[in-house]
């Protein structure tokens, strides 16, 4: 790094420290944003909740019965009480303390006073709370029930003055959840620098009321304001100076003009010399969707069960957003260079090294920060490199480093806000923000391999001599799983022959077609020479063909419990039924093609080979994708929930009907030799994706847009003229799986 450049700072060292003396919080907005994050998904799966008949009842049992009793209580021991109403009822009071204003003058017409409300953030206590407001209630109102009967026919008729205005409240907050459901935004390092943020935004609204017809708030700041909100009393106190500027703030449904949202972006630019966006921060509303951007094309989901831990070899891929900010400093217009001449080259340091994305410093602004770089990576990408680099050099087309700065994605976190800054050849702040890594979908894909005997070890002339030239018994068709880093976790064996080759005299011979049964191995390959090795011991799943049953052309049955169903309704259609056996916890449902948040607008149009895997539960009931299968190219993507045994066996089960039932090689089985990968660390697959469109490449997109282009694979000619005679022939391989 050149020494003449200032080393890396982080942006509270450079921020003023206006806010932080002048806000004083009376709550823990950490740990009370990170409570409001959980209670929201709990009413989001809570499907019987936005029920009208049920609406309407918890609205007249939270008037009728929980505030009068809160107020009661309060009165008794002069605070709020440490107890919780059911779920129903905490959501109707959660939306009423959303509107500060009218929820005061109803507190304060019916009880003379503003109503709190407890700060209970562990989930013992909040349980405890719960218990505790059963016994209380069931003792006040013995003909009430705690928990919201309105299924049971037994309504109540009453309607309160308040009906219309709070259903129409908890009506409009009922999809606010989706706003905050990114699995970072309950990382403790994302809300401790979104608290932050929002006492800079209380700044803004205290010291310039004036300067905005409106104040757009990005989403972390919505995040802790409607959190602050929904405690009341602490609410009041903490913004009572500036109660009339609140009223200016967007609301979360709102939508926001893009004058509105500059003016907002223009002024914490001069408060604050900082970006108002950056990672996993978007403004709110405006012209490009509700919460300020598109939904990026990835499947994140909070999840609390991973089914692959048990799985050694298997690790989660973790993902994070990133953001490049550029600005000219003051000092730009005094440095005798020609600007014409140089630009700027943003590079990651690991996984995708290919990834080069230019920008000509002639083209940065110098009354305003420019986003440079938007994308997601993961975590093993390490950080980004950005070089100030000058054309010229040993080409024509060639350019030499002149500076260069380094954003480590560890050191990022270690920062207060989550955000650094710098300086790169005295011409350009560079401003590097990131949001907390968190687990996303598992990326899979199976490569040929080697023939393996019975006993799993690879056939060959390295293998006999080690035997001390005992004939290997068995053929099975072998291939190996990496995941999105490249490592072997699995290898997949298909059996196809019996008996054992000796020259002149034996060769193998094909199995019965019900012996002909898939195995997962979970493992590494133990090599032995070279690329020559065995298969690991341990089965984890199988799947055995079964006779189907009329109406069906292919039936298996997984070891996991399940059965698969499948049916050609057409040349390239297939329908799919999966029954387990074992368990009604939930149901799954295969579905041809991409959907759900598979289906996109920049999909090329080749559907066949992809199947979508959707799973219905209670907190579900009209299903959710949980997987990406493509059969032919032996790819697939699943959320961590989904066991990957159970993925691995569907779309390998998959392939082998079809390419029998088409009598043809549709997924490339008959290729028996590890085939040329791509350098690892050039463009590692599902590694970076650019969400702009600074770079034209399929591998800088979701794989499933391009499937074909992502996983192109090479040498597969040459592949199928290397085997052995020990290996068998093409006619041994062509009768096991087109019959």
């Amino acid at each position: 790094m050149s020494t003449s450049s200032p080393a890396t700072r982080s942006l509270s060292e450079v921020s003023t420290s206006s806010a932080e003396e002048v806000m004083r919080l009376s709550l823990d907005l950490v740990a009370a944003a990170g409570q409001t994050i959980g209670f929201l998904r709990d009413v989001a799966e809570s499907h019987w909740l936005h029920r009208t008949p049920l609406l309407l009842e918890a609205i007249r049992r939270y008037d009728e019965l929980w505030m009068p009793l809160v107020s009661d209580l309060r009165a008794e021991s002069g605070k709020p009480p440490m107890i919780l109403p059911p779920l129903d009822v905490e959501w109707v009071w959660f939306c009423h303390s959303l509107n500060p204003v009218v929820y005061r003058q109803y507190c304060e017409s019916r009880f003379s006073k503003l109503i709190g409300k407890s700060a209970i953030f562990n989930q013992e206590n909040r349980d405890y709370a719960v218990e505790r407001c059963r016994e209380i209630w069931v003792h006040k109102y013995p003909s009430e029930s705690f928990e919201n009967e309105s299924d049971s026919g037994d309504l109540h008729n009453t309607k309160i003055p308040q009906t219309d205005y709070l259903l129409g409240e908890v009506s409009k907050q009922r999809y606010l959840f989706t706003k905050f459901s990114k699995p970072y935004m309950l990382e403790l390092v994302y809300l401790i620098a979104a608290k932050n943020r929002y006492k800079d935004f209380l700044f803004i609204l205290q010291r310039f009321p004036d300067s905005c017809s409106t104040f757009v708030p990005t989403s972390d700041i919505l995040l802790m304001w409607i959190t602050h909100k929904s405690y009341p009393t602490a609410y009041a106190m903490d913004v009572k100076e500036m109660e009339g500027s609140t009223k200016k703030v967007i609301e979360s449904e709102e939508s926001v003009n893009d004058e509105d949202l500059e003016a907002m972006k223009q002024l914490w630019e001069r408060a604050f010399d900082q970006p108002y966006e950056k990672s996993g921060c978007p403004a709110i509303g405006g012209s490009r969707g509700g919460d300020g951007l598109k939904p990026p094309p990835i499947h994140w989901a909070i999840t609390e069960v991973d089914a692959n831990t048990k799985y050694r070899q298997l690790l989660p891929r973790f993902l994070l957003e990133v953001n490049i900010l550029v600005k000219s400093t003051p000092v730009t217009k005094t440095l005798q260079t020609n600007k014409s001449e140089e630009f700027l080259r943003f590079q990651l340091l690991r996984c995708h090294r290919d990834l080069k994305i230019n920008n000509p410093v002639s083209s940065i602004p110098s009354n305003s920060w420019r986003k440079m770089v938007h994308l997601y990576c993961e975590f093993g990408t390490k950080g980004m490199a950005v070089e100030l680099r000058r054309k010229g050099g040993f080409c024509v087309k060639g350019s030499k480093r002149a500076d260069y700065k380094t954003f480590m994605w560890n050191e990022l976190l270690r920062a207060p806000s989550i955000t650094l800054d710098g300086v790169v050849g005295g011409r350009a702040r560079i401003l590097a923000s990131i949001t907390p890594p968190a687990q996303a979908p598992y990326l899979l894909k199976c490569v040929p391999d080697r023939v393996t005997d019975d006993s799993g070890a690879m056939v060959s002339e390295v293998v006999l001599k080690m035997n001390q030239y005992r004939p290997q018994e068995g053929r099975w068709l072998s291939r190996t799983v990496l995941d999105h880093a490249g490592r072997e976790c699995f290898v997949i064996r298909m059996r196809v022959g019996g008996g054992f080759w000796r020259r002149g005299t034996n060769k193998p011979t094909v199995v019965k077609w019900e012996d002909r049964c898939v195995e997962i191995r979970e493992g590494t390959w133990s090599y032995v020479a070279g690329s020559i090795g065995k298969a690991p011991e341990k089965v984890i799943a199988t799947a055995t063909p079964k006779k189907p049953s009329q109406g069906w052309h292919a039936l298996w049955s997984f070891s996991t419990g399940h059965e698969l169903f499948i049916r050609s309704e057409a040349s390239t259609t297939m329908s799919f039924d999966i029954k387990n056996t074992t368990s009604t916890e939930s149901q799954v449902r295969l579905v041809s093609g991409r959907k759900m948040q598979y289906q996109h607008e920049e999909n090329d149009g080749e559907e066949e080979g992809f199947v979508t895997l959707v799973r219905f539960t209670e907190e579900n009931p009209s299903g959710r994708a949980t997987g990406l299968l493509n059969w032919k190219l032996s790819a697939v993507e699943f959320l961590a929930e989904e066991d990957a045994a159970f993925v691995l066996l569907l779309s390998t089960s998959i392939l082998r009907s079809v390419s029998e039932m088409r009598r043809e090689d549709v997924g490339s089985l008959l290729i028996r030799r590890r085939l040329q990968e791509a350098e690892h660390g050039a463009r590692d697959w599902g590694s970076v994706i650019v969400l702009d469109g600074s770079v034209n490449s399929a591998h800088v997109r979701p794989w499933y847009w391009n499937a074909k282009a992502v996983m192109a694979r090479e040498g597969v000619d040459y592949a199928r003229k290397n085997y052995s005679a020990e290996e068998g022939s093409d006619e041994l391989y062509m009768q096991a799986l087109f019959g």
